[in-house]
């Protein structure tokens, strides 16, 4: 008769090591983006890209954060001053909290102080629903941001981001619907279970695949779906007037975002963080939030912009129907093979 593995107990400091090595280390890894992404899209356009600022431009990072730690804060004098400063934090925050209830590292023990630490800070069992929630909360800082300026282009940015954030969150969540109804659950470590045999949800659900990675490009604000911030013209919508740090938290948490959405899809459709052949599960979850990270950036580098009326026509018309279809044919099926 088997018996079941016990793992080791979840203690509190545990769950505060784990809080506190998300926060360090995908804050690091949202600094070091922007050097990688510059790097990328120089080599792909063929242009050199950071490389006077220590070797190989490595020391970029630094005197860019150095820039943003000093700059001075403007805060404008007919902005309401507390929505303007708090709206980059909540921002920044919500990104961070949607990244408690996804496995982003694999567990480990602390030798000498006998801690364990898991993989996920906050088991819960309705995983996706959580962090979808906490992303889509994720709009009141673009939305306070503009709203708070005495600028009409900042208020203009606000309210295309309030428009694209809300139509592309129902694709989303259409897009994940269809794996949820085959596995039965919202919690990611069901989900990760279920595809354990090693056959990805991909090859069940490849339209709802599709489906969430476009709607993701959307909801991270990244080419060609990049009209919040409007950067191609003289403003920058929803962060005309911001400078200094709480710039930097925007982008901060559009980074953080990118890596969330490529945990999600590597656990939901890309077989999670089961081992593949001979390569440990920890590294093959690496490997796909790594790959989704850099196709992010390799979509930039290959696509043109599109009008924020193709962008809403792309959604209402095209993704929001397909993913509906996709919902009903998996429950059709789901039907007739039970």
């Amino acid at each position: 008769m088997e018996t079941a593995t016990m793992l080791p107990e979840v203690t509190a400091a545990g769950v505060i090591i784990k809080a506190v090595l998300i926060l360090a280390v995908i804050a690091a890894i949202a600094g070091f983006g922007t050097y990688i992404e510059r790097k990328i899209l120089a080599f792909m356009q063929r242009r050199l890209g950071p490389q006077h600022v220590g070797p190989y431009g490595l020391l970029q990072l630094a005197a860019d954060g150095i820039k943003l730690f000093t700059k001075e804060d403007i805060i404008p004098q007919h902005a309401n001053k507390i929505i303007f400063a708090v709206a980059p934090v909540i921002t920044a925050a919500t990104a961070f909290i949607a990244l408690a209830a996804v496995p982003v590292f694999p567990d480990f023990t602390i030798p000498l102080l006998d801690i364990y630490v898991p993989s996920i800070a906050s088991d819960v069992n309705v995983g996706i629903l959580f962090v979808l929630g906490m992303m889509a909360a994720g709009l009141y800082g673009p939305l306070l941001a503009g709203m708070a300026q005495a600028n009409k282009w900042g208020i203009i940015g606000s309210a295309r981001t309030a428009i694209q954030f809300l139509s592309y969150e129902v694709v989303t969540g259409l897009s994940v619907l269809a794996p949820i109804m085959m596995v039965g659950s919202l919690s990611f470590v069901d989900f990760n279970n279920y595809q354990a045999d090693g056959t990805w949800m991909v090859v069940y659900q490849p339209v709802a695949f599709v489906l969430f990675l476009i709607a993701g490009f959307a909801e991270t604000n990244r080419t060609p779906f990049d009209l919040l911030e409007n950067e191609a013209e003289i403003i920058s919508g929803y962060v005309t007037e911001y400078s200094g740090m709480r710039w930097g938290l925007f982008f901060i948490g559009e980074y953080a975002n990118m890596i969330t959405i490529g945990v999600i899809a590597s656990i939901v459709f890309l077989g999670g963080y089961n081992d593949f052949w001979f390569i440990p599960g920890w590294i093959m979850i690496i490997g796909k939030i790594a790959f989704s990270f850099f196709f992010m950036l390799w979509v930039r580098a290959a696509w043109p912009h599109i009008r924020p009326d193709q962008l809403m026509w792309l959604c209402w018309k095209v993704l929001m129907p397909l993913a509906v279809v996709n919902v009903v044919v998996t429950g059709i099926v789901m039907m007739i093979i039970g």
